[in-house]
Parts: C-alpha cells; structure tokens; sequence
C-alpha cells in the first residue's frame, strides 16, 4: 500500500507537476491510498466500481491528477454544456447522448485504435442508482478493441483504490462479467445500499 505507485513509462501522462503535488497533498489529508499498481501498458480500459455516490466522480479524479495519468471518459453530454464544459474536456472528458447513442462502442474502438496511447475509465454501472446487471458497453470495447480490462475498486470503507491485475476477455460475455464483478462487493461502496 502507498500514496501513489511507480507509474510506468508507456502510460498516457498528463504532465502537471501543480495539479499532480495538490491532488496528493489532498490525497495526503484525506488520508486515501492505492493497493496495487496500474499495469505498464499502453492501452486498457479500466473499470471502476461500485458507483453509487456523486464522490465517486472526485475521488476518481483525485487518484488520476495524483497519478498524473491521462485517463479519458465518457460522460452524459449535458455535463459539457458551458460555462464548465471545458473543464470536463481537459480532464479527459468525451461527451455521449444517452438519448441517442450513435454506436457508442464502435465510436469508442475508434478512439482507442486512433491513439498510440489511451486509458479508457468507465464505470460498468453506467450509473449511480442500483441497477440489476451491469451495461456492457465497456465490455465489448475491450473486446473490439483488443484491450485488456482492469478493475479498479473505490474502498470507501477503508480509503483504498484497489488496482487488480489486467484482464484479458475471452468473447463469452456473460463468464467474463461474473468473474469481474467478483473484484467489488457492496460494503466497499460509498452508499452500499445503492450496489
């Protein structure tokens, strides 16, 4: 367990030295830390649950800024509407129409088969309230694109990220999923009542 781990050199970087010494100065009083490390590879989609609290979202964005990665994600497109669109933009943001989502996977294997270098954060939930199964969206990117997935757990219960090792998918989605959704458990959530 640490602040942060080594970060290897073929992940995508952000390159603020400001923004990276107050996300661990706020990491640092907060009193969270990382289990694990992030795997050395250029691409992946990281997964990251349970979801069920709008904390999720800055504390997801704490640990990237004090990783100093540059992870991209997607969010409901009404969230990069002015005056704070931008904002969402810089930290990585792609917005997405919930009404009408345009081949949301395929436009997402595109981005990952146009980078060099990309980490795709998603949350399999897809959102905050409790849903009965998980979307699966963010599986079969992985799939499509070739990728491996890493779970990432936000341990509410004891201020922990815990980062597991990559995951390769085999194309039996329904195998798949189960044995990732083995990696989180409700009582590590911010509302368990919510996973």
């Amino acid at each position: 367990m640490s602040l942060t781990p080594p970060v290897g050199d073929l992940l995508p970087r952000r390159g603020n030295l400001v923004s990276t010494a107050i996300a661990r100065l706020v990491m640092l009083a907060s009193g969270w830390r990382f289990e694990g490390a992030l795997p050395n590879l250029e691409q992946f989609v990281l997964i990251v649950a349970p979801h069920t609290s709008n904390w999720d979202f800055p504390i997801g964005i704490m640990a990237m800024f004090a990783l100093d990665l540059r992870a991209t994600f997607l969010g409901k497109d009404t969230l990069f509407n002015a005056p704070f669109g931008f904002v969402f933009r810089w930290m990585g943001g792609v917005p997405v129409d919930r009404q009408s989502p345009h081949n949301v996977v395929e436009q997402t294997i595109g981005y990952l088969r146009e980078r060099d270098r990309m980490i795709l954060a998603l949350s399999p939930e897809g959102t905050r309230k409790k849903v009965p199964r998980w979307r699966t969206g963010f599986y079969w990117v992985a799939v499509g694109a070739g990728v491996p997935i890493v779970p990432v757990t936000f341990d509410f219960s004891r201020k922990r990220y815990i980062i597991h090792p990559p995951q390769m998918m085999t194309g039996n989605a329904e195998q798949d999923i189960a044995h990732l959704q083995t990696f989180f458990r409700a009582d590590q959530a911010c509302k368990p009542e919510r996973y």
